[in-house]
């Protein structure tokens, strides 16, 4: 297939730009159809980061794609003061909403934000940032790589950077259309980006260390890394 160049860009790769682009609208409408897609217990990986975060006295969390705020309320109901970011607006919404239901609104802070834009935080705010799913969702390498340097950034010395990202070993790697790189539209019309370790050990180089855990969540199981790095 011929590829018409425009500037430094391939038709091809505008068009896939386009899509990927076009995954807010329809996690907006995901969310609108369900106040509780992904249920209202905490997921496991929120469960095990708090237990890392108390371990070691962080407080303040900073949360990228807090979605409808299952993971927020929780860690909200563990003590921590957590700012909770989704790039949706109902997103941001629901976690507010919850939480004041909750009792949690001192504890709970939402900003609506697209995390392929700098992080809206001075250098060294956040003792801990935590995401789950969020490192998997239709970002490129070069966003992810931009994403970690701007959590480093935000964080204290001797933050910890917890996520979580579906990764090649998954049922649905490979499937559906390729969006690119490790990037494939899966049923539902969600682009998952599947991790390798090598892409786990590529984003972690500038942090000083970090642990890779295996696990599996949801009912096909969908199989993901949790990693954690610390500044």
């Amino acid at each position: 297939m011929k590829k018409e160049t425009i500037g430094s860009e391939t038709v091809e790769n505008r068009m896939e730009k386009e899509i990927l682009n076009g995954q807010q609208p329809h996690w907006e409408k995901v969310f609108s159809n369900s106040c509780s897609r992904f249920g209202d217990k905490p997921s496991y990986p929120a469960r095990k980061a708090a237990a890392i975060f108390e371990k070691e006295g962080k407080k303040k969390i900073l949360e990228l794609g807090g979605g409808q705020g299952r993971d927020t309320c929780f860690f909200a109901s563990k003590g921590f003061s957590v700012h909770s970011l989704d790039y949706t607006e109902s997103g941001p919404k629901a976690i507010k909403e919850k939480a004041e239901e909750a009792g949690f609104e001192k504890d709970v802070t939402t900003l609506r934000h697209d995390v392929r834009d700098p992080l809206p935080f001075e250098a060294g705010t956040f003792d801990a940032c935590y995401s789950h799913m969020l490192y998997c969702m239709a970002l490129t390498t070069a966003e992810l790589e931009f994403l970690c340097k701007e959590i480093k950034r935000v964080l204290k010395p001797g933050g910890v950077n917890v996520y979580t990202a579906r990764h090649t070993g998954d049922a649905h790697y490979g499937t559906g259309t390729h969006r690119g790189e490790d990037m494939y539209e899966i049923a539902g019309g969600f682009i998952v980006h599947f991790f390798s370790r090598e892409k786990v050990e590529s984003l972690a180089k500038e942090y000083g260390s970090f642990e890779l855990e295996r696990f599996e969540e949801g009912e096909l199981p969908r199989k993901l890394y949790m990693v954690t790095m610390r500044k």
